[in-house]
């Protein structure tokens, strides 16, 4: 799962999350220039993701890798950054099976109560890389609520629409269009492939 840390700088989010009354953690943290900082044992908990579910289970802690960007989400992510996550990320993936599917943000668990990675962050360039998932441009007809659940998403939140604009159109206004559903059958379509 892929946060930012909202602040100032990399080593003070990892004091912050080696701060026992914080009551707040994650498995790495990577810094602008691309330094990557383990704080937790892979096969440990960490607590990063909160309250939210993914694909139908909840407490996501148990089940998931947090890694934490140094950035406040008002800007595009460091290059260095980027390369150093996409590097973690494909380690981890190999060491996990984990598929390109199940790399997720913050915001896609927990959406209207987190907004991390936000629309900063280069899903597409993860997505090249096979690190994440991205619609391709296969023709698709379907219904958004349907495939949004198949993928992932909580329909119960109010806000997951919210969360799937801010990651996969995060440039487009008003209410769920043909679009918006043709990009979740294509994600359905991209997920069933890993």
């Amino acid at each position: 799962m892929i946060h930012y840390t909202a602040m100032d700088s990399a080593q003070a989010a990892i004091d912050w999350l080696c701060t026992p009354e914080a009551e707040v953690s994650a498995h790495y943290v990577i810094a602008p220039g691309g330094q990557v900082t383990q704080l937790v044992a892979e096969d440990m908990r960490a607590w990063h993701a909160g309250v939210g579910s993914w694909q139908g289970q909840g407490d996501v802690n148990s089940r998931s890798i947090g890694i934490e960007l140094s950035n406040k989400g008002d800007h595009p992510f460091a290059a260095a950054q980027m390369d150093a996550l996409e590097a973690l990320l494909a380690e981890i993936m190999q060491r996990w099976d984990i598929g390109p599917s199940g790399v997720i943000g913050h915001s896609d668990m927990s959406p209207g109560r987190k907004i991390d990675p936000g629309p900063k962050f280069d899903w597409l360039r993860l997505a090249r890389q096979g690190l994440a998932v991205w619609p391709d441009q296969a023709p698709a007809e379907a219904d958004w609520e349907n495939c949004a659940a198949q993928f992932g998403y909580d329909l119960e939140n109010p806000e997951c629409f919210a969360a799937f604009r801010a990651r996969f159109r995060p440039w487009a206004e008003g209410g769920c269009d043909a679009e918006d559903a043709r990009i979740a059958a294509r994600l359905v379509q991209a997920s069933s492939k890993d």
